[in-house]
């Protein structure tokens, strides 16, 4: 029998590869931004890197909103042998 099988994301290079490439795709999409004409409602949704930026912070209030969540939702681990 051989060792436990390796994945390709358990070697560090590869996962740097992604990070990488993530931060590129990204900064891809902000580049497109530049070149894009808006027609937008409000004004301020109009400005470079809006998007960006609301959904950057959309998903660290969604972080925090989960962990204050998990504090009045969680039960005891023998919760249901009770």
């Amino acid at each position: 029998m051989s060792g436990p099988r390796a994945y390709w994301l358990d070697r560090s290079e590869n996962v740097s590869k992604i990070y990488r490439g993530l931060w590129l795709f990204g900064l891809a999409l902000l580049a497109v931004d530049l070149a894009l004409h808006k027609h937008e409602d409000f004004a301020f949704a109009a400005w470079f890197g809006f998007y960006c930026l609301f959904g950057f912070f959309a998903c660290v209030v969604l972080v925090l909103v989960a962990k204050r969540l998990r504090g009045v939702l969680m039960r005891a681990e023998d919760y249901y042998e009770r």
